[in-house]
């Protein structure tokens, strides 16, 4: 009965997983808790042939993972030979080992105070073994018949958790790399200093639509002392998903091109995007800030900035503290465009200024309040911008003391800063 239900554990449980550190985790609890082992892993086969060790990050590393995370198929390891034969391989005391295979793996099993072992192939349903499910004790073993059917039988459902663990590992990170690669290389630009920051969110899972931009304004010459008109833009397309990164690359697209024809208003350049989104169906919905730099006399810039309910940008005079420029209409959503089109903002940035453009995952999360949090990286602002932190550690230090390490959601931060020329 203790065994059936051990079984009907293991199906919920892995059934539950969705990375391979939680089914390594998940197989370990399940497996330690009625045949108490010393070692429980799992090895993944690639698509090269090699073996790889899952390690399972929220434990201490062991040496059999840290000595050899990845090894042949070929190999003298009992993992190896069960997941190349396709066979339970076992291995009931220390002569059994020393006999069936080569002395560095003996060598390994000793360091780790091993004695005996069970290797159980993980069947694939696109290839004949996934890996194998290893088993270990700290003295001699002999595996019996009902400990044999269970291992098998938790074998088959880790399996499937693997297959799909892998499936959305992958999945993940295509939408990672699709996601970083619509994050700007920051233009060189005469009288500022840019930076931005992306930081995904602590759990793997999270795949959302935050992304910064910056380029010249097309169509604009430089002035004599080389300054010219600078877009920025920081947005948030709703979801954490592969589609919201996927449309996260349209909306960055459209509104590159609505600012080629649109450049003399950063509010019409939207209301552009609004058009196209509405008028091509695309379903974009989600928040933004996209401004204009322009240069003007005396080192000064005027920005000049449109809010799509985005969190309002910080703005920090040298002498005169941090503004929060609080100034926003409705957010991108089908539907909601207007004849009216939306408002123009501006501010006369003097030398030593800071801007300060930021995704919610900054300062918005479960259990923080959201005005302490704001007040927070206005006060971190000010700080800075008095002593003219270099913006690169600025970024980190925002993202280090608001958002931490666990942060549910991705952080985007996007920082200019106005520079004297004398």
């Amino acid at each position: 009965m203790e065994r059936s239900e051990l079984l009907l554990r293991a199906a919920e449980l892995l059934a539950d997983t969705s990375g391979l550190g939680e089914v390594r985790s998940t197989v370990s609890d399940l497996v330690s808790g009625d045949l108490k082992p010393a070692y429980v892993g799992l090895v993944l086969r690639e698509d090269d042939g090699a073996l790889r060790r899952a390690v399972d990050a929220t434990r201490s590393p062991v040496p059999l993972e840290d000595v050899l995370p990845l090894y042949d198929l070929s190999d003298a390891w009992p993992s190896a030979q069960a997941a190349r034969e396709n066979r339970i391989v076992s291995v009931p005391d220390r002569q059994t080992l020393i006999d069936g295979y080569d002395p560095q793996t003996v060598a390994v099993f000793d360091r780790m105070g091993l004695c005996a072992a069970i290797c159980v192939p993980l069947p694939g349903t696109r290839r004949t073994t996934l890996g194998t499910l290893v088993v270990a004790w700290d003295e001699a073993h002999e595996i019996g018949l009902h400990e044999r059917t269970m291992l098998t039988a938790i074998a088959r459902y880790t399996a499937l958790a693997v297959e799909r663990a892998l499936y959305l590992d992958e999945r993940i990170s295509v939408a990672r790399q699709l996601q970083r690669a619509m994050l700007t290389d920051l233009p060189p630009t005469p009288g500022l200093e840019l930076a931005a920051l992306y930081r995904p969110a602590a759990h793997d899972d999270m795949v959302g639509g935050d992304w910064y931009d910056a380029y010249p304004l097309p169509g604009t010459r430089a002035r004599d002392d080389g300054r010219a008109p600078l877009a920025v833009t920081v947005g948030d397309v709703t979801g954490h998903n592969m589609r919201a990164a996927a449309l996260m690359g349209q909306v960055r697209s459209m509104l590159r091109q609505a600012d080629i024809d649109q450049a003399d208003s950063p509010a019409a350049a939207v209301a552009a995007v609004e058009r196209a989104n509405e008028h091509l169906r695309t379903g974009i919905s989600g928040t933004l800030v996209h401004a204009h730099l322009l240069p003007r006399p005396h080192d000064r810039w005027l920005l000049r900035w449109t809010n799509a309910g985005h969190p309002a940008p910080l703005l920090a005079h040298p002498e005169h503290g941090v503004e929060s420029l609080t100034e926003h209409a409705r957010l991108l959503y089908p539907g909601l465009t207007s004849a009216d089109g939306r408002p123009v903002h501006e501010r006369l940035l003097h030398p030593g200024s800071v801007l300060l453009l930021h995704t919610d995952g900054l300062i918005e999360d479960h259990g923080r309040d959201f005005d302490e949090a704001a007040a927070r990286a206005a006060r971190l602002l000010d700080r800075a911008t008095r002593r003219n932190t270099p913006l690169p550690p600025l970024l980190n230090l925002l993202a280090d003391t608001l958002a931490g390490h666990e942060h549910t959601d991705d952080i985007v931060l996007l920082a200019l800063r106005v520079r004297s020329s004398a």
